[in-house]
């Protein structure tokens, strides 16, 4: 894998996949620090995302995965934080694209969405890109300009 330690959080919806990704990143030698949720037990998803946000955004990791229902409501709190690039996706062309275009920091998907052996290829296809900059820098740097623009 190109990136080789990660951190990893879900809501209850997400759990049981979650459990199984971490499986699977060991089995890839990747280190994946969880931030929860720890059961199957309803949780707040906000909470999660905002704990896997904070340790990026401490420059601790470079790079998540969150996992809900859908993915939808992870994305959606994650890219509420400065510095976070999330990207939702349900196929594996959609994982790769969003780290070579947009830099993407943080894949979110659902697990009533997709199983596990489409999760697996999802992170395979997340971890193993890189961001090609050039043409898609500008971009990435008008959407970090953003963050900078909500702090004023």
């Amino acid at each position: 894998m190109l990136i080789n330690k990660i951190v990893i959080g879900c809501d209850h919806a997400g759990y049981a996949l979650k459990e199984q990704i971490k499986q699977y990143l060991a089995t890839k030698g990747v280190q994946a620090l969880d931030v929860g949720c720890y059961s199957p037990q309803s949780c707040s998803y906000p909470d999660i995302a905002h704990a896997l946000c904070s340790e990026i955004q401490s420059g601790a990791y470079t790079t998540g995965i969150l996992i809900c229902g859908t993915g939808i409501g992870m994305s959606m709190c994650a890219n509420k934080h400065a510095g976070i690039r999330a990207a939702c996706c349900s196929d594996v062309f959609s994982a790769r694209a969003t780290r070579m275009h947009n830099d993407a920091n943080v894949l979110c998907f659902g697990a009533r969405v997709v199983g596990y052996g489409v999760a697996c290829d999802l992170v395979d296809a997340f971890l193993n890109q890189e961001f090609e900059g050039g043409r898609h820098q500008p971009r990435v740097d008008a959407i970090n300009a953003l963050d900078e623009s909500e702090k004023k």
